[in-house]
């Protein structure tokens, strides 16, 4: 607790002692180390799903906590090989990939069919594989956002991961094409026993409204992971909740005054719990992404860390924080997320 409250600085006070109001903690199903025995069992899951979504939960050095500390690397794909690795070109090489997941104490590490297809047989039964079945190449020009299928649920199933993973661009112009593939690709990986992810993503221009990226307001998010559950995804992906009110601002669709007036407000862990609310109130883990890196990664990684965990939230999924520096440091802020969930002080607000 002391090495979070020296990294919080100023905010220490303001996010560690906040009690949510609008939406109390006694409304959730929290993540937990009986999660799969007590909120997991109900659903329609076989024995199979449960027992690869019991294995990540055991693995690394949240094992039994019930918290998730996900590496992601799919971004040689999604934003390009030079502008993810060049400043760390080991990392070009997808057995460094595998080697930072574990020697950084992950539960699994999520990637692509090729970085997955090269390592296989070497890392598939030392780490938990979360295979990402589609993605948004940038090469093509003039660009354009659109998550096309590069993988099989078959080939995920053959190479051992023990989940899939899927992007929906929630209000872009191709997201029923893209709710219908990773319904049906879902229910496959279900069927062979496989946990699913669903990087529950919003795109649309219009969500930049007046200065303002309502792409990470809680209203907007929130019902993009209330569709992700609906999809019957087993963990939800999400881009920690940083502002409100987009339906009022851009002007569309259906919200209600009690979302703003009484179940949320401005402060941020209120924000990431109506994000959790609309995963059937937990029922459905929920993992904020790390975000990009910059100057001041360990602090904000640690902040992010305080705020999921609190609004009761199941972990985090960092990457670019962790993998576009050394190793060590890498792993030093892999550990200081890890660290977060692993302390008993620090609890649902």
């Amino acid at each position: 607790m002391s090495a979070t409250i020296e990294m919080l600085g100023d905010e220490a006070d303001y996010l560690l002692n906040h009690i949510c109001q609008g939406i109390p903690k006694s409304m959730l199903h929290p993540p937990g180390r009986d999660y799969v025995s007590r909120v997991m069992a109900e659903k329609d899951r076989s024995p199979a799903v449960m027992r690869n979504m019991q294995l990540m939960y055991n693995t690394g050095r949240l094992g039994g906590s019930g918290y998730l500390s996900i590496l992601p690397v799919d971004q040689g794909v999604e934003h390009s090989g030079g502008a993810s690795f060049a400043p760390n070109p080991a990392f070009f090489d997808p057995g460094t990939i595998c080697e930072m997941a574990i020697e950084g104490g992950c539960n699994a590490v999520a990637s692509t069919l090729g970085v997955f297809g090269s390592v296989a047989r070497r890392y598939a039964h030392r780490i938990p594989f979360i295979l990402k079945l589609n993605h948004n190449e940038i090469l093509s020009y003039p660009n354009f956002y659109d998550q096309t299928m590069f993988a099989s649920v078959d080939q995920a199933f053959d190479m051992g991961a023990v989940a899939v993973g899927a992007t929906i661009y929630f209000g872009s112009e191709e997201s029923r094409r893209q709710i219908q593939e990773v319904s049906e690709a879902f229910a496959y990986a279900h069927e062979l026993g496989m946990v699913t992810v669903l990087w529950a993503y919003l795109r649309n221009s219009a969500f930049k409204h007046e200065g303002t990226d309502y792409h990470t307001s809680a209203d907007l998010t929130g019902q993009g992971n209330h569709l992700a559950a609906t999809l019957n995804a087993d963990i939800i992906k999400q881009k920690q909740a940083t502002n409100n009110g987009g339906y009022n601002a851009i002007g569309f669709g259906k919200t209600h005054p009690k979302v703003y007036d009484e179940l949320t407000s401005e402060h941020p862990i209120d924000l990431v719990r109506y994000q959790v609310a609309n995963c059937y109130m937990g029922r459905v883990g929920m993992i904020n992404s790390g975000g990009p890196s910059g100057k001041d990664d360990m602090h904000q990684a640690v902040r992010t860390a305080v705020i999921n965990k609190r609004a009761g939230g199941m972990g985090l999924i960092s990457g670019r924080k962790a993998f576009q520096k050394p190793m060590a440091e890498g792993i030093k802020l892999l550990n200081a997320i890890q660290d977060v969930y692993a302390d008993p002080a620090i609890e649902i607000a």
